[in-house]
């Protein structure tokens, strides 16, 4: 399957090495801690909590928790695809690409852009003057997350 040339090419993470995580925070930084990215004419914008001298949101989008241990682990999937999440973020129009609105069970209403054929969502947190809070981005590994994902698209709001 051909990348569509509007995407960045993914990162090589593969060896991890102790300058990985460096190189992604670089890469978080310019293009979503710098300059914010605009969904829709809406502003795009993350909690600045920190966590290990990082922004929470910049763990969220390379690592994942250990179900066994409750570490966050680095995520080769979620960080080699993180110069995909500005773009998505910026251009929700692609062909390739599905974004809608979902209001999830406890009354909050979700913002998906995802890239369905190359398994890969983002996800943001709609507010009632229509900017975004990003939560988190990831590759979809398993059928029911894809399933699940589906579920929410045929259910959107818009």
């Amino acid at each position: 399957m051909t990348k569509p040339a509007w995407l960045p090419e993914m990162l090589n993470v593969n060896p991890w090495t102790e300058t990985t995580y460096d190189a992604l925070y670089q890469l978080f930084c310019d293009t979503l801690k710098n300059s914010r990215p605009v969904y829709r004419g809406a502003e795009v914008w993350f909690f600045l909590d920190m966590e290990d001298g990082k922004e929470k949101i910049f763990w969220h989008l390379t690592s994942r928790d250990d179900k066994e241990t409750g570490e966050r682990l680095p995520d080769l999937r979620r960080s080699e695809r993180l110069p995909w999440v500005r773009p998505m973020i910026d251009q929700p129009d692609q062909s390739d690409v599905l974004d809608w609105d979902f209001e999830e069970g406890d009354g909050t209403i979700k913002t998906y852009i995802w890239l369905k054929e190359y398994d890969f969502v983002v996800i943001m947190k709609k507010y009632p003057d229509e900017n975004r809070r990003l939560i988190t981005s990831f590759w979809i590994e398993y059928n029911n997350t894809r399933r699940k994902m589906q579920k929410k698209y045929d259910n959107r709001l818009r």
